[in-house]
C-alpha cells in the first residue's frame, strides 16, 4: 500500500477552547466514563457469575456491555487527556486506528441490537421452540457474526480512508476521528468514500431496522391476538421496554449523524449527536436494563451480598 500521506498529525479541535469550560467537561465525561466502565463491568459479571443468567437472553446483553465498554474507551480517555493538556494531538496512524476501532465496535452494536430484537420474538411468540432455536451454538455463531461483520464493515472504511491524500489543514473539527470530519481534509477526491459510507451504512442500517420492526411488529400481533390475560401480556412486554429504549437512543442518532447529509448540520449539532450514541448511551445502559428488569436487579444484589458478606451464604 503506497502512502501518499503529507500530513503526520491531526490537531483535535473538541468541543470547546474555554479553558475554563474544559475543566467542568473534563469532570463531567470523566464521571459518565466511569459510569460506563463500571456500570457494563457489574453487568458482564453478574451476567457470568449468576447461573439464572446464564440464557441467550442475558448472553447477548453481556455482549452488549462489553460492546458497551471498548466503544466509550476508544474515545473518552483521548478526550480526557486532551482536556488536561489543553491540545489534542493525534498520528496520522493512531487516527485510523481509532476510527477503525470506533466504527467496528459501533456497527457490532447496532447489529447485535437487532439480534436482541430477533431472541425476543422466539422467546415470546415461540416459547416451546426457543432453547432448540436459540440454543448455545447458534447463540454463539450470532454474536460471532456480529463481532466479525462489524470488523469487516470498519476495515473497508479503514482502508479506503488510508488510500487518500491528506496534505493540509490538519485540523479536525471534532473530538476524534470520525470519517465525515476526517474525508473533510483530503485533498484528493472523497466521492467513493461518501458514496460507500451512505450507500453500505444504509443498506446495513435498513436491514438491521427491518429486522428489528418486523420482530415487535410480531410480537405485538401475538400478544393481543393470541395472549388473552392482560398480566401475561405485561410481562412478556417488559422484557422488550429495555431493548426498546436503548435502540431508541442509538439507532436514531446514528441514523442522522451518517445516513444525512454531509453539510446538513453544523459541526457542533454532529459532536453532540456524537456525544449522544458514543459516550451518553453506554453510560446509561446498565441503568436501564437493570432499573427495568427485576431478574438482573435481584442477580446482582444476589452478586453484591456473596462479595461483601460472604459469611452469609
Amino acid at each position: 500500500m503506497e502512502n501518499k500521506t503529507e500530513v503526520s498529525e491531526f490537531i483535535f479541535l473538541g468541543l470547546t477552547n474555554v479553558r475554563g469550560l474544559q475543566c467542568y467537561l473534563f469532570a463531567l465525561f470523566l464521571l459518565l466514563y466511569m459510569a460506563s466502565v463500571l456500570g457494563n463491568g457489574a453487568v458482564v459479571a453478574v451476567v457470568l457469575a449468576e447461573p439464572r443468567l446464564h440464557t441467550p437472553m442475558y448472553f447477548f446483553l453481556g455482549n452488549l456491555s462489553s460492546l458497551n465498554i471498548f466503544y466509550s474507551t476508544v474515545t473518552v480517555p483521548k478526550m480526557l487527556a486532551g482536556f488536561l493538556s489543553g491540545r489534542q494531538t493525534i498520528s496520522f496512524t493512531s487516527c485510523l486506528a481509532q476510527l477503525h476501532f470506533f466504527h467496528f465496535l459501533g456497527s457490532s452494536e447496532a447489529m447485535l441490537l437487532a439480534v436482541m430484537a430477533y431472541d425476543r420474538y422466539v422467546a415470546i411468540c415461540n416459547p416451546l421452540r426457543y432453547t432448540l432455536v436459540m440454543s448455545p451454538q447458534v447463540c454463539l455463531l450470532l454474536a460471532a457474526a456480529t463481532w466479525a461483520t462489524g470488523f469487516l464493515y470498519a476495515l473497508m472504511h479503514t482502508v479506503m480512508t488510508s488510500q487518500l491524500h491528506f496534505c493540509g489543514p490538519n485540523r479536525i473539527h471534532h473530538f476524534f476521528c470520525d470519517i465525515k470530519p476526517l474525508l473533510s481534509l483530503a485533498c484528493s477526491s472523497t466521492r467513493l468514500n461518501l458514496s460507500l459510507l451512505h450507500i453500505v451504512t444504509g443498506i446495513i442500517g435498513m436491514s438491521l431496522f427491518i429486522i428489528t420492526l418486523l420482530s415487535y411488529l410480531y410480537i405485538i400481533s401475538f400478544l393481543f391476538l393470541k395472549v388473552l390475560s392482560w398480566e401475561s401480556r405485561r410481562r412478556a412486554f417488559s422484557t422488550c421496554t429495555s431493548h426498546l429504549t436503548v435502540i431508541a437512543l442509538y439507532y436514531g442518532t446514528v441514523m442522522f449523524a451518517y445516513m444525512g447529509p454531509s453539510s446538513g448540520s453544523s459541526k457542533g449539532e454532529e459532536m453532540i449527536i456524537t456525544l449522544v450514541y458514543s459516550v451518553m448511551t453506554p453510560a446509561l445502559n446498565p441503568f436501564i436494563y437493570t432499573l427495568r428488569n427485576s431478574e438482573v436487579k435481584y442477580a446482582t444484589r444476589k452478586f453484591v451480598t456473596r462479595k461483601l458478606f460472604p459469611e452469609r451464604n
